[in-house]
């Protein structure tokens, strides 16, 4: 089978292209090419680069300038939260949910194998988790408490700024992962910590950040650069660029990605046997996650790309087998469910007639994959 001309990118939840205007102005600050921490004019030139994209960032996030610590993005940024949070105490325990992305689970296995305990909630069918099962997951020694304010795979909210109330009522550290929240939510009020990655909004790859508000960590990276918390020459190009790309994202409406999606669902949820995962409602507007019943995961996954549409399985793709998606299972998909479900992500640049089209691609992989 030939692949069809015309692709359609509907993969934006795992990236996103960087916005024109972004490159251009990450081009006009390129040739600050010095050290920042270096004193001569060439350094002072790169810092004064830097210090600006720090202070645009900061007042996107309601923060002050120094809480803002750059980092290579967001797998970086939660780890910095969650292990530095852990090394600085010493001991203790965490609490989280099974739906959050990799990059915390990673670090918490990381952290169990230290010799810290960690307790991981369970969502409800539709992959919420709720402040009554944190309060009731706390404990005396608990240090720490990381919740996603919206899920990477199916799209589901959660309701972060009250869990992070409750942390604070109790005396323990509160972080979220905002990577998929930043181009739709406000910034909560409340989290001592919270991660950020710029290739999700339409800026670069290779940078993201981390809000610390009055919370003392232990620098994965050793070095007096990020206030001791992040060591290493920082690129104040990619930093500028991710706070234009911030500001921008800040701005848009989303009604119009609204109107997408409604469009997307309905097209999808026609065809028989496809069934919605995630929060019919209380969900980020740029995602539909389905589930296929009947069909061979990897070659719906294969069908689509040769059809020309981008999207992702909630699988991660090994050595050429599917596994099945650890949210998709914790919301109670069976293995086969998990391995048949896609996610449509949609972008800024995203038309209603690549909807309508891709609508159709599907329709056509569908068929391919239940043959």
């Amino acid at each position: 089978m030939k692949e069809t001309k015309g692709r359609i990118y509907l993969d934006h939840a795992a990236t996103t292209p960087l916005d024109p205007e972004v490159r251009t102005g990450m081009e006009r600050v390129a040739e600050a090419f010095g050290n920042p921490s270096s004193v001569h004019a060439e350094g002072r030139r790169a810092r004064q680069v830097l210090d600006e994209a720090r202070e645009r960032l900061a007042a996107l996030l309601k923060a002050r300038p120094k809480e803002v610590v750059f980092t290579s993005g967001g797998s970086e940024a939660d780890a910095l939260a969650l292990i530095g949070t852990a090394l600085a105490r010493g001991r203790g325990h965490l609490v989280s949910t099974q739906v959050e992305h990799s990059a915390v689970l990673e670090s918490l296995k990381l952290l169990q194998k230290l010799g810290f305990e960690v307790t991981l909630l369970p969502p409800d069918r539709f992959g919420l988790v709720y402040p009554e099962q944190v309060a009731e997951a706390l404990r005396p020694d608990t240090i720490l408490v990381s919740v996603m304010a919206a899920n990477n795979e199916i799209g589901t909210l959660y309701p972060v700024e009250e869990i992070a109330r409750l942390c604070r009522e109790r005396g323990v550290v509160f972080h979220t992962d905002f990577v998929q929240a930043a181009t739709e939510l406000s910034v909560p009020e409340g989290p001592h910590l919270l991660s950020l990655s710029a290739h999700k909004f339409y800026g670069p790859k290779g940078v993201g950040a981390l809000l610390v508000r009055g919370v003392e960590l232990f620098p994965l990276i050793p070095g007096r650069q990020e206030r001791g918390l992040r060591g290493g020459t920082p690129n104040p190009a990619l930093a500028y660029g991710m706070a234009l790309a911030l500001e921008k994202a800040r701005r848009e409406d989303l009604s119009r990605i609204l109107r997408l999606r409604q469009a997307l669902e309905e097209g999808l949820l026609a065809v028989e046997g496809v069934e919605l995962n995630g929060h019919p409602k209380r969900r980020l507007a740029k995602l539909v996650n389905v589930t296929v019943r009947g069909a061979d995961g990897e070659a719906l996954l294969m069908a689509m790309d040769l059809l020309g549409v981008a999207v992702s399985s909630g699988s991660a793709c090994s050595a050429g087998s599917l596994e099945p998606s650890h949210v998709l299972l914790a919301i109670g998909r069976t293995r086969e469910e998990a391995r048949a479900s896609l996610r449509f992500s949609l972008g800024r640049y995203t038309t209603l007639e690549e909807v309508k089209e891709a609508v159709n691609r599907f329709r056509q992989a569908v068929e391919m994959a239940r043959l």
